[in-house]
């Protein structure tokens, strides 16, 4: 390709929602790898670019479509007109282009190399589909075909194996039901690029079931419950503990272990004192709560006895799993997208996906009380006392289910409740910081649930 695209894309990519960097100027930006996957019109080439924002190099990769003239259906994408090979075209996302996508399967069920650009997946793969992009997504892009697959392509590149796919190959041959089954992937020289799976329709996720029961809940007469109230999660919350146990299992299983032990611990606890001390740095509403964290953490260092650790999900929340007609299915097993892969992949203790569960959990329960997050207003008489009390409530019972049914696997989360509470508050610490900075009128929810810890 032209230098001509090249300047294109430094002007398009910051514009698009799964751009890490936005907000700081592009200092440079190069295409170190071009591909071309056809030449025919529409043409397709798969690019990576090396994108330089102070010292900072970040890595995308783009399906650039090529077409002499772009429909009207996909001006939306269009990136701008370029010159290459003596001719010229508009170039434009190829992802939405079902015309092109449909080659992406016809290359993994063939098995195809384009230099060092592999395909690979199931000889059966249905080839004649038509997919659909989720717009939903900020840091990836999904790729539905028919209800059938859907392919989950990386744009922020991290050399290596990417974790989800690892994981969920590993699962999947071992049987494991709690997991969308892998039918192909795209690599490029070892760099997971893309991972096609089973997609779940009709599922639902766990977030939208779990917030319909608080809607549920705070609708109901005053006295009821949350066990009360039709549309009580409890559950399925505890059929979710059930499986997360199932999982943590099977991960062990298919994996290396190993332990924290005491000075493992020490070390632990101190990166979560550096994390709080940073939040009250910033955030002046933490203060209350600081002293009652801080020992949690400091019993946490002074824990006698070693910890087990494994590889976990590291993203773990209401978010991350559906519910299909028989089962939770648990999704995106890359950790979190903003870690080094070494991170993401390393051994943790399964407590710490517990912990993000019970999070969310919390989230659930309060996200309505903040007027912007899209909730009803709360009822006429009402005040924040008796909301805070109700979604405490709901939290509470859920929570209880959730440890409830992982502990039928054989390992009760309440056993380790220092470690547990420590991950717990850890995560609290990181979300106070999170909303401070990006939402501020959501502080509520998670300054909501730390009330215990309020220092007079």
């Amino acid at each position: 390709m032209t230098t001509s695209l090249q300047a294109l894309l430094a002007g398009w990519i910051s514009g698009q929602r799964w751009f890490a960097g936005k907000g700081r100027a592009i200092d440079e930006l190069t295409v170190i790898s071009d591909i071309e996957l056809t030449d025919d019109d529409p043409g397709m080439r798969h690019l990576v670019l090396a994108v330089r924002q102070g010292e900072n190099v970040d890595h995308y990769q783009l399906l650039v479509g090529l077409r002499a003239e772009l429909p009207d259906r996909l001006r939306h994408v269009e990136i701008g007109p370029v010159e290459f090979a003596g001719r010229t075209a508009v170039a434009y996302d190829g992802l939405h282009d079902t015309a092109l996508t449909r080659l992406l399967l016809r290359a993994m069920s063939g098995g195809e190399d384009f230099g060092g650009l592999r395909f690979r997946g199931d000889a059966g793969l249905r080839t004649d589909l038509r997919s659909l992009v989720v717009t939903a997504e900020q840091s990836n892009t999904s790729l539905v075909f028919g209800d059938i697959y859907i392919l989950k392509l990386f744009r922020r590149l991290n050399a290596g194996l990417n974790p989800e796919l690892e994981i969920v190959s590993a699962l999947a041959e071992r049987g494991s039901p709690h997991v969308a089954r892998p039918y192909g992937h795209i690599e490029l020289e070892g760099t997971t690029c893309a991972i096609l799976q089973e997609f779940l329709a009709g599922a639902s996720d766990g977030w939208s079931l779990a917030t319909t029961s608080v809607r549920d809940f705070y609708a109901s007469p005053e006295g009821l419950g949350a066990a009360d109230v039709g549309g009580d999660f409890a559950a399925e919350a505890e059929r979710l503990g059930a499986a997360t146990a199932e999982v943590h299992q099977e991960l062990a299983a298919a994996f290396p272990t190993g332990e924290l032990d005491r000075d493992d611990l020490v070390l632990l606890a101190t990166g979560m004192h550096k994390r709080l001390e940073h939040a009250l740095s910033e955030v002046a509403e933490m203060a209350p709560y600081a002293e009652g964290i801080m020992r949690v953490f400091d019993a946490l260092a002074m824990l006698g006895r070693a910890e087990t650790v494994q590889r976990v999900h590291g993203d773990y929340h209401l978010g991350q799993v559906m519910r299909t007609t028989d089962r939770w299915v648990v999704l995106d097993f890359e950790g979190e997208p903003g870690q080094p892969l070494a991170e993401r992949r390393a051994l943790s203790s399964p407590l710490r996906d517990v912990a993000g569960m019970l999070r969310s959990f919390e989230y659930a329960a309060r996200h309505l009380l903040v007027p912007e997050a899209g909730a009803a207003e709360p009822a006429a008489g009402s005040d924040q006392a008796l909301e805070e009390a109700r979604a405490a409530e709901w939290a509470a019972h859920n929570r209880a289910a959730f440890m409830n049914g992982y502990a039928t696997g054989g390992t009760d989360p309440r056993d380790h409740a220092v470690l547990l509470r420590a991950l717990e508050l850890d995560k609290a610490v990181y979300e106070v910081l999170y909303e401070a900075r990006n939402r501020p009128s959501w502080l509520r929810i998670p300054l909501g649930s730390l009330e215990e810890y309020r220092q007079p």
